[in-house]
This record gives structure tokens, C-alpha cells and sequence, in this order.
């Protein structure tokens, strides 16, 4: 696929100049050249078509060098376009007035190709990596807009507190509001005629969840029930998908949940085909883990036999079973209603 290729300006009044510059540049295959005789004419062809770089003598009649950056320099378009003067003037008042205008570099006349091509280059680079640094800033910008207007609707949102093994919704419900996680944590699980569980997530502080259902305007799929006691903002559908309309990056954010909602749960599932007990067992310890103490090696943690088996999917005597193993393996240890993981690292290396 051909690269395309940058647009540079030449205004240069004399003509075996301008002719010779633009053949240098028409050589490398990587511009598209724009000439023009004198400075009006150059203006106009800048507002026209926007160049990447534009290269301008000084010494012209009608408009002088100066005279087209200043004019340029006046339209939203054209005043950021890097501009390298051409001069036969090597005085130094000359050059500073030059910069002084806005300038990003000058070329002294008679000039060869290598530094022509050198110094087009440095300044499109230049230009690139600012472009780039700008667009970086916007986006971080408008995200922490985006999370500003989501702390508001869950400011203005009514909380709910709830204790421990309590419901939230159950799967069946319609949806009226999206689920924002204040304080605690919330366990989300399928349930199957025989009563048994299979959890399906644990939702940490400052998480969304139970959003599938109102996008798609269906009966909840699942179960939501407080894993400890906890607060949850309930956010109105209505305003939450209105902030998603209003503001797509936060709408961005929300396809991103989605996709790593799947595939954790495609992830989950591939484990529950193939690996063992042991290896379930550790990995739902290290999701607990790391939902309750991110980034921290060794963290106590309190989750009943019940609810790590609904994790793990498995049966309660095989959890005690396990976790005697790992406390025999100096894996864990228990303190009261908690367990204290040595290593979440450790846990991570198990294998089978």
C-alpha cells in the first residue's frame, strides 16, 4: 500500500529557485509540490489546500515573506502548518525577526539537497510528534470528562445499602437501573433447578455492572447478591444510556467492559473444561484476591465455602478439601472468618 504522500508550498519569486527546489522534492517520490510565484498568490494556495510544510523566500514582491506568515497566521487552518523560510540574508536581525514571527527554522540561500531534505524532514516529524502529543492530551482530557459526568449521575443517584447474601435482582427481572458499586462487593451467579450456583463475576468498588440486560432491554440473565455488606448507587437506565449518546468515549468504555466481560467468561469457562479442581480452586482465590487488594501480592481475604465454590465450580467438601491442601502447603493460612494468601503469585503457578 503506497505511503501518502505530504504536501509542500514553495513561494519563491525566482523562478530557476523555485523550479529546482520543487524537482529536488518531486525526486524522492514523497511530496506533492505546490509552487507559487509570490506571496499573494502563495496565501491563497495555503488557504486552498492546506499544505503540511510550507517553504517561502523573503524578498518578494507584493507580499513579502513576513507579510504571508503574518496572514497565515490569522487563519485556524494554516497558522500551525510548519513554515521554513528561504533567504539569501544571513544578517542576524533578519533571522531573529524571522523566528520572532513564528517561524519553525530558515534555509540560507544557495542551500543543497541534503539540507533542504533534512530540514522538511526534522520539521514534519516535529509536527507529527505534536499532533500526536495534542491528540494523547484530547483523549485524556475527555476522559476524565467522561468519568466526571459518571461520578455525577452516581452522585445524584439514590444509594442502596445492602448486607451480606442479599439480593440485588434475580435473573427473570426486568431491568430499570444500572448498578454502581460504592462501597464492597457484589457477586454475580447463574443458578440451576437443583440449587446449585455458578458465580459468574465479583464486582469490586467503583465498578458498573448489570448493564447487558438494559442495553439489550431484556430480563436479567443472571443474579446479583451482595458478597459483604455493601452500597450500590442505582443509576436510571434512561440517564445512564443518554450519557452513553452524549458522550462516546464513555460509550467506548462501556464496549470495553462488554469485551472483557466475554472474555473472562470464555476464559472461565475453558477452565471449568479443563482444568483441575486444584487449579479452579486457586484461580477463583486469586480473583477474590485481586478484586480485594489489586496489585498486593499477599492480602486477607473473607468469602464463605459457599460462595468460593460457586466460584470455583465445585462442591463445598471439595473447597475445604482444597483449602486444607493449600494450608498444609503453607499456600494460605486462616485468621478467624479470613483467608490470608501468602502469595498471589504462588497461587498463580499452580499448575494442576
Amino acid at each position: 500500500m503506497a505511503t501518502q504522500k505530504q504536501k509542500v508550498l514553495i513561494i519563491e519569486d525566482h523562478l530557476e529557485i523555485r523550479e529546482g527546489t520543487a524537482e529536488i522534492l518531486e525526486l524522492t517520490d514523497n511530496y506533492e509540490v505546490l509552487t507559487a510565484a509570490n506571496g499573494r498568490e502563495g496565501v491563497d494556495l495555503a488557504l486552498e489546500h492546506i499544505p503540511d510544510l510550507i517553504l517561502c523566500d523573503i524578498m518578494m514582491p507584493e507580499l513579502d515573506g513576513y507579510g504571508v506568515l503574518y496572514m497565515l497566521g490569522k487563519y485556524e487552518t494554516t497558522k500551525n502548518i510548519p513554515f521554513i523560510f528561504l533567504t539569501a540574508k544571513t544578517e542576524r536581525a533578519d533571522i531573529r525577526k524571522a523566528m520572532e514571527m513564528g517561524a519553525d527554522d530558515y534555509l540560507t540561500k544557495p542551500f543543497d539537497d541534503i539540507e533542504l531534505l533534512n530540514a522538511i524532514e526534522v520539521r514534519l516529524k516535529k509536527r507529527e510528534q505534536q499532533l500526536a502529543s495534542a491528540q494523547d492530551n484530547t483523549e485524556r482530557s475527555d476522559d476524565a470528562t467522561q468519568d466526571a459526568l459518571l461520578d455525577q449521575l452516581v452522585g445524584e443517584a439514590r444509594m442502596k445499602r445492602v448486607k451480606k447474601k442479599q439480593m440485588l435482582y434475580e435473573a427473570g427481572d426486568m431491568p430499570h437501573f444500572v448498578y454502581y458499586v460504592r462501597q464492597g462487593k457484589i457477586r454475580t451467579f447463574l443458578s440451576y433447578v437443583d440449587g446449585r450456583e455458578l458465580s459468574t463475576s465479583i464486582i469490586a468498588e467503583q465498578q458498573l455492572f448489570g448493564y447487558e440486560s438494559p442495553l439489550l432491554n431484556i430480563p436479567y440473565s443472571d443474579n446479583a447478591v451482595a458478597l459483604e455488606d455493601a452500597e450500590v448507587a442505582l443509576l436510571p437506565k434512561e440517564a445512564f444510556f443518554e450519557l452513553l449518546y452524549r458522550k462516546p468515549n464513555l460509550a467506548g468504555k462501556i464496549i470495553r467492559l462488554l469485551s472483557g466481560n466475554v472474555q473472562a467468561k470464555e476464559k472461565q469457562m475453558l477452565g471449568f473444561a479443563y482444568d483441575t479442581v486444584r487449579k479452579r480452586v486457586a484461580n477463583a482465590l486469586i480473583e477474590v484476591a485481586e478484586k480485594s487488594a489489586p496489585e498486593q501480592d499477599s492480602c486477607s481475604i473473607r468469602i464463605s465455602r459457599e460462595d468460593l465454590a460457586a466460584l470455583a465450580g465445585t462442591a463445598n467438601e471439595t473447597i475445604s478439601r482444597m483449602l486444607a491442601d493449600f494450608k498444609d502447603e503453607k499456600l494460605i493460612t486462616k485468621a478467624g472468618n479470613s483467608i490470608v494468601i501468602a502469595s498471589v503469585n504462588q497461587l498463580k503457578r499452580i499448575k494442576h
